[in-house]
């Protein structure tokens, strides 16, 4: 059984982050409220160190290394934003580190995670085992295995970011409806279901995931871990896990309110809205939450729902085609 974190844990992770984290801003836009209906805040993690909230679960892992560890470095793998998280951390707290990464990630998130210091290693995503290749160099090495989100210490990082939601809101004197998040593995779903559980018990959590992605949403349905099938391709290279992980599963499953499914084609939109509306570049794993409650994935109508915008590292040829397409 695996280690499950807390409300606690989120609350202590926000005090052992506050010197390193920025408090991003919760923006509202009065465009996008009227073609939802309702109210939207929508919280700018793409203006977190490193551009993604990744930086929080990294750090706060990191943080707590021992002596021992500090001086053998880290390993980690992922699809870029944990890895660029990971390396700065790592420069950040005097240790060093390895970043398995794939090689069809986009060029911007290896070069990035290469300047904050770590060495990439570049696997096939298609065929090869990430996580076999991170196990492998953690022993071959004596790292110390930083996973993206299945660690209570990640997932209570991430949390971090709905407890400044759900503070911020309060001081615009809002009551939060809903809240839609990015899901990939699910660390950051379940960080923010654990702070709102305590900060905001009567908001409804959903995440939000590209099509051909939806493993937590049809896990949820299921009452059980069910895995993504082989073949598929989305833009939202940030969301491309094959599973939810075991221990987000086991927070996620009586906390959330539901899994949201979007497409390509709604999130290519939703970057040109965030753009055309609040002037923020948002990356395609970034804006799926936002596509949710523009395409009515959620009904918004009449209610207040805080939108994750979770990263903004997005390659100038992607964020290209988004804003080819004019603002619906």
């Amino acid at each position: 059984m695996p280690v499950i974190p807390g409300p606690d844990d989120v609350l202590a992770a926000a005090e052992r982050l506050a010197p390193h984290v920025v408090t991003t801003p919760l923006l509202e836009s009065p465009l996008l409220d009227a073609r939802v209906g309702g109210r939207l805040l929508l919280k700018a993690e793409m203006l977190q160190r490193t551009g993604a909230f990744k930086w929080r679960g990294a750090m706060n892992r990191l943080l707590q290394l021992s002596d021992d560890e500090r001086r053998r470095g880290v390993v980690a793998f992922s699809s870029g934003n944990h890895g660029q998280a990971v390396a700065a951390a790592a420069r950040r707290v005097g240790t060093s580190a390895v970043v398995v990464m794939p090689a069809d990630a986009p060029r911007m998130k290896v070069d990035r995670t290469r300047a904050h210091g770590a060495e990439v290693v570049l696997y096939d995503r298609l065929r090869d085992d990430r996580e076999a290749i991170g196990r492998r160099l953690a022993a071959e090495r004596g790292l110390v295995l930083v996973p993206p989100y299945d660690d209570p210490m990640i997932a209570a990082g991430q949390g971090t970011l709905a407890l400044e939601v759900a503070r911020q809101a309060s001081g615009l004197g809002a009551r939060l409806d809903a809240f839609l998040v990015p899901c990939s593995g699910g660390g950051l779903a379940a960080g923010c279901a654990l702070a709102l559980e305590r900060e905001s018990p009567g908001t409804e959590v959903y995440t939000v995931e590209p099509a051909g992605f939806d493993d937590m949403a049809r896990s949820l349905a299921e009452g059980r871990r069910v895995e993504n099938r082989a073949g598929g391709r989305s833009i939202c290279d940030a969301l491309l896990a094959a599973a939810p992980g075991e221990m987000t599963f086991e927070v996620n499953r009586p906390r959330l309110a539901g899994g949201l499914v979007v497409s390509d084609e709604q999130v290519l939109d939703a970057m040109a809205a965030a753009f055309d509306a609040l002037k923020v570049v948002v990356e395609p794993g970034g804006a799926v939450a936002l596509a949710a409650a523009l395409s009515g994935a959620l009904d918004c109508r009449g209610k207040t729902v805080a939108v994750v915008l979770s990263g903004g590292n997005v390659d100038p040829e992607t964020f290209a085609r988004a804003l080819s397409r004019s603002p619906a």
